[in-house]
């Protein structure tokens, strides 16, 4: 099977495409993260797949496991793993709509990552068109809170994987040129202040701000930043009242290293900053981490596999490790041959230019299908 002479077409791709993208899925919204897992359930049910929701829990979505028609069925065999939360709020879409212009295709999600799990579903879907039956049976899985750390399906993510050979991830593509063969250690944390409050007009000097801890140590944790280990506040809540001195102060920090080791001392000096200054008790907790993946000779020869599909149909892919997370770091790390970065080629991840380049539709289709058609 040469993928090179399957009928991809990126404009049939793309009309596909479109009602998942505008399908608006933030992960802290269950609802809206259902009704895109819905939208994927059925076109993947057209598709003959066994259709399996496991219900969501702590606030999130479900997941939807799809297995694909097989002579092995229920045997190991290569999962897809991918997910369908973003990180843009309900009404993004009117900011960041569906648009094409210079070869480019812009909207919520697109590039992180509903277009690279479209183009991995094509693809099965080309092969099933070609009467082929793939050396191995596939199962999709599609989860609701990658974007946090995947906090309440890690475990689902790793019992999966450890029922098969093989784990592709249809993430962002590496470099826009290749695939990922290995990512970065993250470790999130929880922060938060807490002060004396007081009426900030009449008695301001009795009170101690939490807000102010906050910031003084925000500006501590991003100095904390180095070669081997980098640090960052993202998110920041405080006050109730602005004639208030404000007792209490929280926000979210992350740190990620390219070794498991830097991002182990990393969490130490982050837990290290936990104390009291000017009667305000600052505490910081560890929040979910993923490991650092590492590749090994499983994972390489995964690479070296696509690396010859990808000269069959034009591309020269190279590899490398990535920073950002992706369940990837979980069966990676794990040992099972893992391949990240199958996903789309495009820019602006998590912002309001989130955008994919046309061309690569058919492009990743093609390489995903390469795969599933020879590894057995």
């Amino acid at each position: 099977m040469n993928p090179a002479n399957l009928p991809f077409d990126s404009e049939v791709m793309l009309a596909g495409l479109r009602p998942w993208v505008e399908c608006e899925s933030p992960t802290w919204n269950a609802a809206a993260v259902d009704r895109m897992l819905d939208l994927a359930a059925r076109d993947m049910a057209i598709c003959g797949a066994t259709i399996e929701r496991i219900a969501g829990r702590q606030g999130f979505a479900g997941c939807i496991r799809a297995r694909f028609p097989h002579p092995k069925f229920g045997q190991p065999g290569v999962l897809i793993a991918g997910h369908m939360d973003t990180v843009h709020p309900i009404g993004t879409i009117a900011q960041l709509p569906w648009r094409r212009e210079n070869g480019k295709c812009y909207g919520p999600g697109i590039y992180d990552m509903k277009g690279g799990n479209f183009a991995a579903l094509d693809a099965i879907r080309q092969l099933q068109k070609a009467m082929f039956t793939t050396p191995l049976p596939v199962t999709i899985l599609f989860t609701p809170d990658e974007e946090v750390g995947t906090p309440s399906t890690r475990d689902i993510v790793e019992a999966e994987a450890a029922r098969n050979k093989y784990v592709l991830v249809p993430e962002p593509a590496f470099q826009n040129k290749g695939v990922v063969t290995g990512r970065y250690a993250i470790a999130r944390f929880n922060l938060e202040a807490t002060g004396v409050p007081s009426h900030s007009g009449a008695t301001l000097s009795a009170g101690r701000s939490a807000i102010r801890e906050m910031a003084r140590q925000i500006i501590a944790i991003d100095a904390m930043t180095g070669d081997d280990c980098t640090f960052s506040v993202g998110i920041v809540h405080g006050g109730q009242w602005v004639n208030c001195v404000a007792s209490r102060c929280t926000g979210e920090a992350l740190s990620m290293a390219k070794r498991q080791s830097d991002l182990d001392r990393g969490v130490e000096r982050m837990l290290a900053l936990s104390g009291t200054h000017n009667e305000v008790t600052f505490t910081v907790t560890r929040g979910v981490t993923r490991p650092v993946w590492e590749p090994d000779q499983g994972t390489l020869a995964l690479y070296e596999r696509a690396r010859d599909i990808g000269k069959q149909i034009g591309l020269d892919l190279i590899h490398g490790s990535a920073g950002g997370g992706s369940d990837g770091n979980f069966t990676g790390a794990a040992g099972i041959p893992t391949l990240d970065g199958l996903g789309m080629r495009g820019g602006g991840g998590h912002t309001l230019q989130e955008h994919i380049e046309v061309e690569c539709l058919a492009e990743r289709g093609r390489l995903m299908a390469g795969l599933l058609a020879t590894l057995q």
